[in-house]
């Protein structure tokens, strides 16, 4: 099962290396990764996605928490969380193709940063189905490249 995780950090160097070593030391994948500062610029925020049961995450927590510079761990709970990711999408486009990857591109709420006569750069924000589901639009269109960010999350409510 997809778990996503929060855990709030130090913002110290080789912080996200003992994070990751962690999980590389116990055979634990990470799927997704994303770190960024806080409100306090002390603090930085981990988001990483990993698959698991319920007590192969109770134990991946438990070692988190182990670490001198962890702060607070949230493994987010179903639904109860808000989580986004950022896409940067290239196609090359053929003349007659730029209208519908425009159109797609819209349809998605997508954004189009970058523009040559050859080919578009599409920004998306959304969740990863999204994401993929605009990919697999764009591939028959000459899509050449994707980038993502990984994903963040915030808890739902207060």
């Amino acid at each position: 099962m997809e778990h996503t995780i929060s855990v709030r950090v130090r913002n110290e160097f080789g912080v996200l290396s003992r994070v990751a070593g962690l999980f590389s030391a116990r055979g634990y994948n990470i799927d997704s990764l994303c770190v960024g500062e806080t409100l306090d610029p002390k603090v930085s925020q981990i988001t990483l996605v990993t698959h698991g049961d319920d007590e192969t995450i109770e134990q991946i927590v438990k070692q988190l928490y182990k670490l001198i510079d962890v702060i607070k761990v949230l493994d987010h709970p179903g639904d109860a969380y808000v989580a986004r990711e950022l896409a940067l999408f290239k196609v090359r486009t053929l003349p007659e193709s730029r209208a519908e990857v425009m159109r797609i591109a819209e349809i998605f709420r997508g954004k189009i940063v970058d523009v040559s006569p050859d080919s578009f750069a599409i920004a998306i924000t959304g969740s990863s189905g999204k994401i993929r589901a605009l990919s697999d639009l764009l591939r028959p269109l000459g899509l050449e490249d994707v980038i993502r960010s990984g994903r963040i999350a915030v808890p739902r409510g207060i």
